[in-house]
């Protein structure tokens, strides 16, 4: 099976090194500089899961790709979507799959448009990375995941032969039945939590600290299911339950990456995190005026960071 991981940063790093290290056809599709980077110093993983140092690791830039793959793993940020599909587009053939794990869902729409339907698996990833001072990839928690499945819930012969490929290198992946759903749940945890710590510009132990701090965290918590719900996927008894424990832990230094993307001077996902929320919010028409105030403060902030 080949597979081309669209990236090298910290989410396709990671996961294409995992896989390249237990032996998997694995190309990478990069950016000149990165090529440049895994050319010289290799592709560096330090985990608390062990450390990886794969030298001159496959890799091809945009514009010279001519073959076809089996795969296509996609985990850019989504204001970098449309570059993305453009630069792997070539390796699209008829039986190839592509696995985007990004947040939301609205590139889905983009890829079905792009690819067609039939060739988009569902897919999510739970890890905490990022690329140091070195470009080496840093995984921060021993936590890891990656999730894929067809979106109509069957556990399809393509999924079956993906899962045993990925498993042979990944520990926590795993194919799903339910990956609507658990796209859905991961949107629910993921957009109150950005919301809430970029608007407050602080953690969530802060936030619970101060008056009002956790019905707004609770409230936040509520328009986001609320809009899951309108839509079909209910959060499910056990996963609302772990996220509200996580959202009322006092003292929690937990805040999302769209935070510290802010923090950092860094573009953030704005639109598709949080503004594609609403705009379904607004199509069920489910009431979220804690959501339309954290998207226009992100608006703000795009608008002051571009000048």
């Amino acid at each position: 099976m080949r597979i081309l991981v669209v990236g090298a940063g910290a989410i396709g790093g990671y996961f294409g090194g995992r896989l390249l290290q237990a032996g998997r056809d694995v190309t990478f599709l990069v950016r000149p500089r990165r090529a440049s980077e895994l050319a010289s110093a290799g592709l560096v993983i330090k985990s608390p899961n062990g450390d990886a140092m794969l030298t001159n690791p496959p890799a091809v830039q945009a514009g010279k790709l001519t073959e076809k793959f089996d795969v296509v793993l996609l985990s850019c940020k989504a204001f970098d979507l449309d570059d993305a599909i453009k630069s792997f587009a070539p390796a699209v053939g008829s039986n190839t799959t592509i696995i985007p794990v990004l947040n939301g869902m609205r590139h889905l729409d983009l890829l079905d448009q792009k690819f067609g339907a039939e060739r988009v698996l569902g897919g999510l990833c739970a890890i905490a990375a990022t690329l140091n001072e070195k470009r080496e990839v840093v995984q921060l928690q021993p936590m890891q995941a990656i999730n894929y499945g067809e979106r109509d819930g069957k556990l399809s012969a393509r999924v079956r032969a993906i899962d045993e490929v990925f498993t042979s290198g990944i520990a926590g992946a795993s194919a799903s039945h339910n990956i609507m759903q658990d796209m859905w749940e991961k949107w629910v945890f993921l957009s109150s939590l950005a919301a809430s710590t970029s608007l407050m510009r602080t953690s969530v132990g802060n936030i619970l600290a101060v008056p009002g701090g956790k019905d707004f965290l609770l409230g936040m918590l509520d328009e986001t299911s609320a809009t899951a719900t309108a839509a079909g996927y209910a959060p499910g008894g056990p996963f609302f339950e772990r996220v509200k424990g996580l959202i009322t832990t006092e003292g929690s230094p937990m805040t999302a990456s769209m935070f510290r993307d802010i923090k950092a001077g860094l573009p953030v996902e704005a639109d598709h995190i949080i503004g594609d929320l609403i705009a379904r919010a607004d199509t069920a028409k489910v009431p979220v005026p804690k959501l339309r105030i954290a998207y226009t403060h992100l608006k703000a902030y795009e608008k002051q960071r571009v000048g």
